[in-house]
């Protein structure tokens, strides 16, 4: 690291000039506070070391500099006195911890161990967080209609609060992206956002998943488990499909709802989380407590603000901006945003019913963008479910057996966004047998 030495005694600047330096960092060493706040002003460095007693300006000041020149320099304070009040005011203004002299060189070298280790946790935390925020985009609610104007008024409205949401509204109409919006916009954002989806837990162990567990709470419980909820703490929890809760879940779920306590598995005492709850789904939960399949108390405590998201067919004006959009975090080029499709392709897009929503376009546009070596997009990149290659016209209206296993086969892709697992367990047949008959399709579409 780079680290800045600033204390009076002669005998520990040549002690330090010599040290600092076998110890790996590049060393500057000044001789007093006033010598120290100068060199601040020329280098940026990753810890300081200071003496709180020294004339001209004392260590409390210098620091105070360090933090106000670069809130990420960590501060050591060394120290004469080994009193708990010096000790404190030093934390209190920001130091990262302190010594007391006379202290030995493997203490010194430990702690300085310590921030590097702190600073290389946060240069990965943040590396980790760009690649994440360059994949997932930030939480933006695109569109001009009113229908996504309403929702983001709403957004505004609750964000700032710690109700609980329920999100409603078909599959892959973003309702993730709605909940990290309500996130991003309250008083938690600083804090985790924990998604959870509800219907990818097996039954037998979403409420380790949720609550945590000691280890030998059951069968295979190897070592101690944090709880999802204990890790949003301060944060939010988003419950992704909670119409998939089993009725037991539902139970203990409510009960954290009401007190804020978890208790893990294995667990004789419980404790407070302090965590906002957001929940969605595609389903009926109205429809649900009316045939006993969801608790009417836990529709009621999640459903304190209801946000409503419109399926895409019925916001169709919204899709030539949201396809401009998608293509350009699939790598188009930034610039004339009118040039990414043509007027044609636009209008099969805006003609499509949408199933699959906005998950659904977001595969068509990146199947587009594969297929399309340069712009602008044209009809015939586009999947050929959306209508690219009409069949030839017939006498008749009607239809030979492979048609009609092929709009069978499109039909379920488009009602799984794509996923072909679902498509093959609605259509009753294997995974291989979908891609054979994908396959002499688009064999039969290449010679035809």
């Amino acid at each position: 690291m780079k680290v800045l030495f600033a204390d009076d005694e002669k005998s520990l600047q040549e002690l330090m000039r010599l040290e600092l330096p076998r110890m790996g960092h590049e060393t500057t060493v000044c001789p007093d506070g006033a010598t120290a706040m100068a060199a601040l002003d020329r280098n940026t460095y990753d810890c300081i070391l200071v003496d709180l007693d020294m004339p001209g300006c004392n260590g409390i000041e210098v620091i105070a500099r360090a933090k106000q020149l670069s809130p990420e320099t960590e501060a050591i304070v060394l120290t004469g006195k080994s009193s708990l009040e010096t000790a404190v005011a030093a934390l209190r203004y920001g130091a990262f911890d302190y010594l007391t002299k006379p202290c030995r060189l493997a203490d010194l070298e430990a702690l300085l161990r310590r921030v590097a280790e702190k600073r290389e946790l946060t240069n990965k935390y943040r590396a980790l967080k760009t690649r994440l925020d360059r994949i997932e985009g930030t939480p933006e609610l695109i569109g001009q209609s009113a229908k996504i104007d309403e929702v983001r008024r709403l957004v505004a409205k609750v964000a700032p609060t710690n109700s609980t949401v329920l999100i409603q509204g078909e599959t892959g109409t973003g309702k993730e992206l709605v909940a990290r919006a309500v996130h991003e916009q309250s008083l938690r954002a600083d804090m985790p956002l924990v998604p959870v989806n509800c219907g990818a837990l097996p039954e037998n162990l979403i409420e380790s998943e949720l609550f945590g567990h000691r280890k030998g709470a059951f069968t295979g419980a190897d070592e101690h488990r944090t709880g999802l909820l204990q890790v949003a703490n301060g944060g939010t929890l988003f419950l992704d499909e909670i119409g998939e809760l089993p009725a037991a879940m539902q139970a203990k779920l409510l009960r954290f709802l009401e007190s804020g306590e978890v208790r893990r598995l294995g667990d004789n005492d419980a404790f407070n989380c302090d965590v906002r709850v957001i929940c969605a789904t595609n389903r009926d939960l109205a429809g649900m407590v009316a045939a006993g399949e969801f608790r009417e108390d836990l529709w009621f405590r999640v459903n304190t603000f209801e946000i409503s998201l419109p399926p895409l067919r019925e916001r169709t004006e919204d899709i030539p901006l949201l396809a401009r959009r998608l293509a350009m975090r699939f790598g188009a080029p930034r610039g004339n945003e009118d040039a990414i499709f043509a007027p044609e392709t636009l209008d099969v897009l805006m003609s499509h019913s949408w199933p699959g929503n906005v998950r659904e376009l977001a595969n068509v546009v990146e199947h587009a963008l594969i297929l399309c070596d340069s712009l602008p997009i044209r009809p015939e990149h586009l999947p050929q479910r959306l209508g690219r290659q009409s069949p030839p016209a017939r006498p008749t209206a009607t239809r030979n057996l492979q048609e009609i296993e092929m709009l069978a086969i499109h039909d379920a892709l488009d009602r799984h966004s794509g996923n072909k697992p679902k498509a093959a367990a609605e259509l009753g047949i294997s995974v291989k047998t979908l891609y054979n008959k994908l396959n002499q399709a688009a064999t039969l579409s290449k010679t035809a």
